[in-house]
């Protein structure tokens, strides 16, 4: 069970960070719904390696710590879309950052990393 931010110390800022934001997928959630509101076969078609269970497990972590808003229109069949609060788009720069990050991060590896298998070590 998580912790609560009231019971988490102050020296462990970052720590409580990666328990909120931490996961394969939950900045990649963060930075599609960053562009707006989405329905969760358009994050699932955005982010086609996630599984559907993974995704739902995602978005109910990101919804129970206060960074994505889920609505249900009662329609059949039912629609529903997820939506970043103001919590959730305080992260925009960061996740922004992240993705400039891991592109140059991405072609500087491939630069200096030829294909093929690596030497023993």
């Amino acid at each position: 069970m998580r912790s609560s931010v009231e019971d988490a110390p102050d020296y462990c800022a970052i720590e409580f960070a990666m328990e909120v934001l931490g996961g394969r997928w939950k900045l990649a959630i963060l930075k599609q719904l960053a562009s707006g509101t989405h329905r969760f076969g358009e994050l699932k078609r955005a982010m086609p390696a996630i599984t559907q269970r993974m995704l739902t497990r995602q978005l109910r972590e990101l919804e129970a710590d206060g960074l994505v808003t889920r609505t249900v229109y009662r329609e059949v069949p039912p629609r529903v879309e997820y939506t970043l609060t103001d919590v959730g788009h305080s992260l925009d720069s960061i996740t922004e950052q992240l993705d400039t990050w891991g592109r140059w991060y991405r072609e500087t590896v491939r630069r200096e990393d030829p294909p093929g298998p690596r030497p023993a070590a």
